[in-house]
C-alpha cells in the first residue's frame, strides 16, 4: 500500500463498495486506510467497505462486513448498504442503524446473504469512538501513549436471547454498543476473516491471536506502513492463503485535529441535505437524513463553540 495522498471526506460524503481499493482518507479528528482486494480477478468481492462524514464533518460512520458470496449479488447488496449509509450519515446514534442492516440482510437471506460486520462511529468533539460487533473478528486497538496492542471483544452477553450474531440469521437480536476514547495517535485496525484463517502446511489457523501477536512485532512502523507489513507478514508465513478469499483491512488513526471546511463547501453539503429532503417526498424514495435529536448532535451542529466546550467537560 505504501504511502498514500491523504483524500479529505467531503460533508455529507459517502464512500466505499466492494471493488479494489487501497486509499487514504481524512475525517475530522481521524485519519483511516483502507484496503481491499476481491478474490481472484473478480470485480467485485464478498468485503463491503464503507466511510460517511456528516453535514458538519463531527460524526465519522465506518462499516466493514464481510459477506457471503461474491460477484453481482454482493454488488447488489453493497448499493443497498451505501443507500443505508446515507440515510444515517448525519446521525450520531448508531442502533437503529445496526438494526435496519439486519433486517436488511434478514430479508435476503432467503437468497444466502448474511454478513459478519463492524459499525463504528466517531464524535470529533468528544473523540469517542462507538462500536459494535456482528459475528466479525474482534478489532484491534493500538495505545500510542503505552505502546500497547490489545483486542476488543464483547460486552458481558447477559440474558434475553441471542446477542451480537452475524447480520441476517435472525430477525430478532440484540446488537451490543461500546464505546472507546481515542487520544491522539491511538489506532484502531479492522480486518476480515481471511487473515485470521490463513493456514500453513499443518493446517494450523493463524487465529485472531496470531493476527495480535504480528501487530505487536510492529515496533516503530508508522501507521502507513501497518497494513502492508501485515500482509507481507502473513503471506511469507502462509503463502498461499490470502490469495483464497476477498482480503479487507481497514485502519484508523486518531490525530485530534478538527477538518476545517471552506464556506463553498459548507454550501454543497446545505444544498445536499436540502434535495435529500425534497427527494424524500418521492415515491419509494430514501428517507431524509435528519440528524438524531441528541444534546450534543444538535447543539454542537448549531454552536460549534458548544461542541468545543461539551469535549471540554468530558
Amino acid at each position: 500500500m505504501g504511502t498514500l495522498p491523504a483524500e479529505q471526506m467531503q460533508c455529507m460524503e459517502v464512500w466505499g463498495g466492494s471493488q479494489l481499493t487501497s486509499r487514504r482518507v481524512v475525517f475530522g479528528g481521524l485519519d483511516a486506510w483502507v484496503y481491499s482486494k476481491p478474490y481472484g480477478e473478480a470485480e467485485h468481492g464478498g468485503d463491503v467497505y464503507y466511510a460517511s462524514s456528516c453535514a458538519t464533518g463531527r460524526i465519522s460512520r465506518l462499516l466493514l462486513a464481510d459477506v457471503a458470496g461474491h460477484g453481482a449479488k454482493v454488488a447488489s447488496v453493497a448499493a443497498d448498504l451505501r443507500s443505508l449509509m446515507r440515510q444515517f450519515v448525519n446521525r450520531l446514534d448508531q442502533a437503529e442503524f445496526v438494526r435496519l442492516l439486519n433486517q436488511e440482510f434478514t430479508e435476503l437471506s432467503a437468497l444466502g446473504s448474511f454478513a459478519t460486520a463492524v459499525v463504528a462511529t466517531f464524535f470529533e468533539p468528544s473523540r469517542r469512538m462507538l462500536l459494535c460487533n456482528a459475528g466479525h473478528p474482534s478489532p484491534i486497538l493500538y495505545r500510542a501513549a503505552t505502546k500497547e496492542w490489545s483486542a476488543l471483544g464483547q460486552v458481558g452477553s447477559g440474558g434475553g436471547g441471542p446477542r451480537n450474531l452475524p447480520l441476517g440469521l435472525m430477525s430478532i437480536t440484540e446488537y451490543e454498543h461500546f464505546d472507546v476514547q481515542l487520544e491522539p495517535g491511538d489506532c484502531l485496525v479492522a480486518y476480515t476473516d481471511a487473515l485470521m484463517e490463513s493456514t500453513d502446511e499443518n493446517g494450523e489457523m493463524l487465529g485472531e491471536e496470531g493476527v495480535l501477536r504480528i501487530l505487536r512485532t510492529f515496533g516503530d512502523l508508522e501507521p502507513d506502513q501497518w497494513t502492508d507489513a501485515l500482509l507481507s507478514e502473513i503471506t511469507r508465513r502462509y503463502p498461499e492463503s490470502l490469495a483464497a478469499d476477498d482480503v479487507t483491512v481497514l485502519l484508523v488513526r486518531a490525530t485530534g485535529e478538527a477538518l476545517q471546511y471552506p464556506v463553498a463547501d459548507k454550501v454543497h453539503a446545505a444544498g445536499r441535505m436540502a434535495a435529500a429532503w425534497v427527494r424524500s417526498f418521492g415515491p419509494n424514495a430514501e428517507p431524509a437524513p435528519f440528524p438524531d435529536l441528541s444534546l450534543p448532535n444538535m447543539a454542537g451542529a448549531l454552536i460549534p463553540a458548544l461542541a468545543r466546550r461539551w469535549r471540554a467537560k468530558t
